[in-house]
């Protein structure tokens, strides 16, 4: 088993790093993740055309192979997947500062990594882990993550990574596991869970401020919500309630709808 890991924070994040060499309980690692920050890129790869991808070596302590790529974390698995790097047998992403649940894992870069692992038939796995001083104005980010359980997700990826392993799906999956930011024995339970509406809590407001200096220009204010309250056998509410949510994500097809559901009948085009 050769296990491909990844992120949307960087070769320099602190999850990263223990999820990788947490990983290595299962198999071997090889690190494929972008040189810089990337969260909220979603699946993009960028527009390939406007620049020269590059895969520089870099070290993490305990992990042999490690490569960065100027790139979204999609595209290293892209990449990747094209076999510089040499084969591997599964995608494991993350462990992202911040719970990915709701529509957030529409923008997640961390899901996105696993949506690329499984369009070349290689199921991938999404880690990410609630950050509990989220959208506190004012604070900085390393504060916020200061108080981070890393150990806790990598106790959770490691147990979901094995028996992925252990009983592997018919076809290639996408599995999205968001951890609560607590120690591991103070988790209260595991839940199979339904993708809210809305994460727990988000941008509610924005408002254009002119840029002094800058005819013309304006500044984009986005302002936090109050926190939502969720049904509670979705992602969102799971996690906040302590527990570790797993859900498997849908593949994209076309949705067989009743042509006058949608106002117009492909008859009435041509």
């Amino acid at each position: 088993m050769r296990i491909l890991v990844t992120n949307d924070d960087g070769i320099d994040s602190i999850g990263l790093h223990i999820l990788a060499r947490r990983m290595r309980e299962h198999g071997d690692v090889v690190v494929v993740a972008p040189d810089s920050e990337y969260s909220g890129a979603g699946a993009a790869v960028g527009a390939l055309h406007a620049f020269d991808p590059e895969a520089h070596e870099a070290s993490i302590d305990g992990i042999d192979a490690v490569w960065t790529i100027n790139g979204p974390p999609a595209l290293c698995v892209l990449v990747a997947g094209l076999g510089p790097f040499g084969p591997f047998d599964l995608v494991v992403a993350g462990i992202n500062p911040g719970a990915n649940v709701g529509r957030s894992v529409y923008h997640s870069g961390t899901v996105g990594a696993a949506l690329s692992a499984r369009l070349r038939g290689v199921t991938g796995i999404a880690v990410s882990q609630k950050v509990d001083s989220w959208g506190i104005e004012g604070q900085a980010w390393d504060d916020m993550i200061a108080d981070q359980k890393w150990e806790t997700a990598a106790d959770v990826a490691s147990v979901v990574v094995g028996a992925t392993i252990a009983r592997p799906p018919l076809r290639a999956q996408v599995i999205n596991v968001n951890v609560p930011n607590l120690p591991t024995d103070e988790v209260k339970g595991w839940r199979h869970t339904t993708v809210a509406g809305r994460p727990a809590r988000s941008f509610a407001t924005a408002t254009l401020e002119p840029k002094p200096g800058h005819e013309g220009a304006h500044k984009l204010r986005l302002d936090w919500g109050e926190p939502d309250d969720a049904d509670p056998d979705t992602d969102t509410a799971v996690v906040a309630n302590g527990e570790v949510s797993i859900s498997w994500l849908t593949e994209l097809r076309a949705d067989d709808v009743d042509p006058g559901a949608v106002g117009f009948a492909l008859d009435t085009l041509v």
